[in-house]
């Protein structure tokens, strides 16, 4: 089912997605021995390219897949890229996208070194693009990703519980990323401030609901995601499915969710927050709030003029919404 719908979702833009490939891969080369070895690493499987095919797929509706809009869908998912490869040394991660991670490949300093190089490569990529638009909204991006990892990291130490703060952080750190890469796509192909603004906000709410779908991932050990069940919990981190069974629970689970938040809980103590989030519907309470980003979001594709992006981008948001992995 999945292959065929990410096949379906790509038809519109199927020939541009096969150069935005080429272009992605041999943007990120080097002569560095090490450097190379770990873009290698990186560039040998590019995933379902969701971000990138957002970007054509918005710049379609508007125009043509422009060498600019491929410049720009190259630039947003280094920039993503090396935020992963950051992040993974913050969370001390050895496994990303089914793989081992570039921290755990080679070490810390290094990782922090090789995302610093694809920042700088997604710069040069945007800078490409002859916009100063596109270098603005990439520079606001940067900062804002930063912000979002910081913000959740402050939230670490807090001693209280906040759905807010939550939303704060993943708007920052996801819906941030797929609502630039919606805009950037209708603006560099040529679509007006309106149109690109109600790309935008759809991007905004697909990210919403990338996250939540990632976060109820950490509930179901039988999911292939490349992480294990309570993962986020081991991280220190409260996500929406525990946030919502916290209002109200007994003093008990609170302070055991703090204890969780310090690093100072168990296996066994956090596999215990797990069940009691899981049976007393914290998932399904998180699972109706995504689809509730989901009508809004099929809503803003009404407003859209070509029938065929349209169909695509409900797919893919379906696809976000219904995936497995």
């Amino acid at each position: 089912m999945w292959p065929n719908m990410l096949e379906s979702i790509r038809k519109p833009i199927y020939t541009e997605l096969e150069s935005y490939k080429i272009h992605f891969r041999s943007a990120l080369q080097s002569d560095n021995q090490l450097l190379s070895a770990a873009l290698e690493h990186l560039t040998r499987k590019l995933g379902k390219m969701m971000r990138p095919t957002l970007v054509l797929l918005c710049a379609r509706e508007v125009g043509q897949v422009s060498e600019a809009v491929l410049h720009a869908a190259a630039g947003l998912e280094m920039l993503h890229t090396a935020s992963l490869v950051h992040d993974d040394v913050v969370d001390e991660s050895d496994m990303r996208r089914g793989q081992r991670s570039v921290n755990a490949l080679f070490d810390n300093k290094a990782a922090v070194l090789v995302g610093d190089f694809i920042t700088s490569k997604a710069l040069a990529e945007v800078a490409s693009t002859n916009s100063i638009e596109a270098v603005q909204r990439m520079a606001w991006l940067g900062q804002t990703l930063a912000d979002g990892e910081l913000l959740q990291l402050a939230n670490i130490q807090r001693s209280t519980f906040s759905r807010d703060a939550y939303f704060d952080v993943i708007s920052k750190k996801t819906a941030a990323l797929f609502s630039t890469c919606a805009y950037l796509g209708a603006r560099l192909a040529g679509g007006d401030e309106q149109t690109a603004s109600i790309l935008e906000r759809f991007g905004h709410l697909v990210g919403l609901c990338f996250q939540l779908r990632d976060d109820i991932f950490d509930f179901d050990e039988s999911l292939n995601v490349g992480k294990p069940k309570g993962n986020d919990l081991q991280e220190g981190k409260l996500t929406l499915p525990i946030l919502y069974v916290l209002d109200g629970c007994e003093d008990y689970y609170r302070r055991l969710a703090l204890k969780v938040r310090a690093h100072e809980a168990s296996r066994l103590e956090i596999q215990e927050l797990v069940d009691f989030t899981i049976q007393h519907g914290g998932v399904q309470l998180a699972e109706a709030q995504m689809l509730r980003f989901r009508e809004d979001a099929v809503v803003l594709l009404d407003h859209l003029s070509n029938p065929e992006v349209a169909e695509a981008l409900r797919q893919y948001l379906d696809y976000v919404v219904q995936r497995n992995l």
